[in-house]
């Protein structure tokens, strides 16, 4: 196991790592930004470094002050969390090429698996189904119409270096298609440096569903279970849960066993997870590889036991997995809301600033993983989430009605938050039914975004 570990990122998931650290007896070093100088994290880790600015690219983004920052503390090992350099595959050989251990897949698999483009065409190798598609990037305008007829309409424009719904459009007729496709490589080019798109059949009324897989790099690799994130707001999710509620056994059993041969025929090592459609007629199709820890891996440990970011390490310096999937027993529901500083009843305004009281719901089965306190001064620079409410219960039903009353006792004053419309969700029919798709935000509450 390593002795010294650098925590390239901020927040919660900053938190989340240094504690598992410290349960592995490994010393933990901070970065940090100017705007993050008052982080609760900061308390918790054994040294502690500014690496620059508020602004992201001039600090959790630079790879030059990271790299300086790891050498300087003398790290054996650097882990990116999620977000920020977390998919950099020159940030992974960078740390490669100084000898420090990238806690995450080889820069190959993620150059690999990064492009959506070449992620798609691994997955057909593999015989892990994929939504109809163009074969590779769209080029012209002239192409986009052809691609376009031959899908059929509606098609989603995605940008092969895209992540967190950034780079993505849906287009219904010629005209959206091609000022989407416009907007899209521009926000592609902006937020990744490649403007590159590919095209899919956009699969209305879908649910999204994904699965957890950790692999060793010894050609072992192990999947725990799924998890559903169908609710959504514009690509960006909400609330996730595990189990589907809408998989039958059949079902999770291809779409795991899917997700293992992806795994596999892209030589991948560490945590991952891998995104699927469901179609309303029981079909799935392969979407994308997060080749990182996500943000709601705490679902699937809720439901498995596994600790995921302590299986990130012991994989990293250089454990062979340690569990076999006969091992893996998921047990009762766990569901996860996202706590962000917005304004749901202003379209999701980020609201920063001071948090004046700031008290989490505590009792059975309910974990809170935050790195906000009373007198905290929420930045405007970085994501809005706050907190991850996460509750775990025998059923679903137990789980929704916990989950409730949890954020019925959660307080957070000062800034808006989206705790009440997290509420209104789990409230409402479609959701305790688990009838709800990834459009079951924009068409239930059209008014708040």
């Amino acid at each position: 196991m390593f002795r010294r570990v650098l925590v390239a990122n901020r927040g919660e998931i900053a938190q989340r790592i240094i504690r598992a650290c410290r349960e592995l007896n490994v010393e933990t070093v901070a970065v940090y930004s100017e705007a993050d100088a008052d982080a609760l994290y900061l308390r918790q880790a054994d040294e502690t470094i500014c690496i620059g600015p508020a602004a992201g690219a001039k600090s959790y983004l630079d790879i030059p002050a990271v790299i300086s920052a790891a050498e300087i503390a003398d790290v054996e090992a650097i882990h990116p969390g999620y977000g920020f350099l977390a998919e950099n595959d020159h940030f992974a050989e960078v740390c490669r090429s100084c000898q420090i251990e990238f806690i995450g897949p080889s820069a190959e698999t993620i150059a690999m698996v990064g492009n959506k483009a070449r992620a798609r065409e691994i997955a057909m190798g593999a015989k892990v189904p994929v939504v109809p598609g163009s074969d590779g990037p769209v080029t012209s305008e002239e192409q986009a119409k052809e691609e376009a007829r031959k899908i059929g309409y509606p098609v989603m424009i995605k940008a092969a270096s895209g992540g967190g719904g950034r780079g993505m459009r849906v287009a219904h007729n010629e005209p959206s298609l091609l000022s989407g496709m416009r907007s899209a490589q521009a926000e592609a080019a902006a937020a990744f440096g490649d403007d590159t798109v590919y095209f899919e059949k956009f699969i209305e009324s879908g649910r999204h569903v994904e699965v957890q897989i950790l692999a060793d790099g010894n050609g072992e690799v192990l999947h725990l279970g799924e998890r559903d994130c169908s609710v959504q707001r514009r690509h960006q999710k909400l609330i996730e849960e595990s189990p589907s509620p809408t998989l039958t056994p059949k079902q999770r059993k291809g779409m795991c066993a899917a997700a293992v041969r992806l795994a596999k025929a892209s030589n991948y090592k560490n945590a991952g997870t891998v995104e699927f459609i469901l179609d309303q007629d029981g079909s799935f199709y392969f979407i994308e590889v997060n080749a990182r820890i996500q943000v709601e891996h705490t679902v699937t440990e809720l439901v498995t036991g596994v600790d995921l970011i302590a299986a990130q390490l012991r994989i990293a310096s250089g454990e062979s997995l340690w569990i076999k999937q006969r091992d893996i027993r998921n047990q009762g529901h766990a569901i996860e809301c996202r706590i962000n500083a917005e304004n749901p009843a202003k379209g999701f305004m980020p609201s920063p600033g001071r948090v004046v009281a700031f008290v989490p719901p505590g009792g059975p089965g309910v974990r809170v993983d935050s790195h906000c306190y009373s007198g905290y001064s929420i930045p405007p620079n970085y994501d809005s989430m706050i907190a991850k409410l996460l509750v775990h219960r025998p059923t679903r039903d137990e789980a929704i009605r916990c989950m409730i009353r949890a954020l019925d006792e959660f307080v957070v004053e000062g800034p808006h938050t989206t705790i009440s419309f997290q509420r209104e969700v789990l409230s409402h029919a479609d959701f305790l039914a688990g009838l709800h798709d990834t459009n079951f935000v924009e068409r239930t509450f059209g008014s708040h975004p």
